[in-house]
């Protein structure tokens, strides 16, 4: 795993990939959790609010992520990947 984040444009991709994710499970925690109470068993509810506070987590991890992975590439000036 800490060679496929090595290189800087896997990293990207991987935190896009993070954003993404961490945005639908916040959605689908929020519809559940607030949109759809009434119909959703306890266990779903549970569920759906944990999945409000995992989803930002995602979200924040995502960015810093991409954050890192666009500072080494603007430092870096030559590609770095080799695709096999």
């Amino acid at each position: 795993m800490l060679a496929y984040l090595s290189c800087p444009s896997r990293a990207l991709q991987l935190a896009n990939r993070m954003l993404l994710a961490g945005v639908l499970l916040l959605l689908s925690g929020l519809l559940g959790a607030y949109g759809l109470e009434a119909q959703l068993s306890m266990g779903s509810l549970v569920t759906a609010h944990a999945l409000t506070i995992i989803g930002p987590g995602l979200l924040k991890l995502g960015y810093v992520l991409r954050l890192a992975a666009q500072q080494h590439l603007r430092t870096q000036q030559e590609p770095c990947c080799a695709v096999a």
